[in-house]
């Protein structure tokens, strides 16, 4: 009897790293900048290789104040959630498409893995050329997206179990309500993961087409810090990329948590 109480109340992993959270980004954080200034300071690296803190700060301090971060930002994240939403509806519904026709899957299977095999950067060329302007970055960007989400969908979809559907039928439900009430409940914890992954990636996808052709956004302005030899402003633009990708993949968790509180009670 003391053994099983000792044992319950012993501290789980999970429970000792919830009750450290409060501090651990934090100390992580100051860590990470300390080793970061002693590098430059101690590491004898030139400027141009490695900035200091205080000139990142500068740097952050004077594209905030001139506006150029915010103008550039915002072209990126237009760029990422056109192309977020274009590749993921896309996804979703060829998915869906896909788990009820297996005949279709098989016929179409190799033709999408073989499209990923194509590096993104190797594709972005093509797409510039046939399609001038920021549909481009879109297309980019969907493409991206597109894959992750469609195999999550996939897989949640084929993962509904046969007796609920036997018992959808028996209900004479439509397809339509088969999708509403039991499809997609069933298939959205794991299209909501792809939908995790392809929100970071599609912030990749919008900096790799404005590396190859762009006038604006982070990746052009990656590019003049590069061709300046401005480490500084690449870092900037680097750390605006990082925020948005996690701001996004947080944003996606919070939807995820808020859609999916049914699991929570059963």
């Amino acid at each position: 009897m003391d053994i099983s109480l000792k044992r319950e109340r012993k501290p789980t992993a999970a429970r000792l790293a919830s009750r450290h959270s409060g501090w651990l980004l934090p100390v992580s954080i100051l860590a990470g900048l300390g080793l970061w200034e002693a590098l430059a300071r101690w590491g004898g690296l030139p400027v141009f290789i490695l900035p200091s803190p205080q000139l990142f700060a500068q740097k952050l301090a004077q594209t905030l104040a001139d506006g150029t971060l915010l103008r550039h930002t915002l072209v990126t994240l237009g760029e990422v959630l056109a192309g977020l939403m274009l590749g993921g509806n896309l996804a979703v519904l060829l998915g869906y498409l896909l788990s009820r026709s297996p005949l279709a899957e098989k016929l179409l299977s190799p033709y999408l893995v073989a499209s990923q095999a194509v590096p993104v950067a190797a594709v972005a060329p093509l797409l510039i050329i046939w399609f001038p302007g920021v549909f481009a970055k879109v297309l980019i960007c969907a493409l991206t997206v597109f894959f992750p989400v469609l195999v999550n969908t996939l897989v949640g979809m084929r993962a509904v179990p046969n007796d609920l559907r036997d018992l959808m039928r028996s209900l004479h439900a439509t397809p339509t309500q088969m999708l509403r009430h039991l499809e997609l409940p069933a298939a959205l914890p794991v299209l909501l993961g792809g939908l995790r992954i392809g929100a970071t990636l599609s912030v990749i996808g919008a900096v790799v087409g404005e590396f190859v052709s762009s006038d604006r956004g982070l990746g052009f302005l990656i590019n003049i810090g590069r061709g300046q030899y401005d480490t500084a402003l690449v870092f900037v633009a680097i750390f605006a990329l990082m925020g948005m990708a996690m701001s996004l993949y947080g944003i996606v968790v919070l939807l995820e948590k808020r859609m999916l509180k049914w699991r929570k009670t059963n």
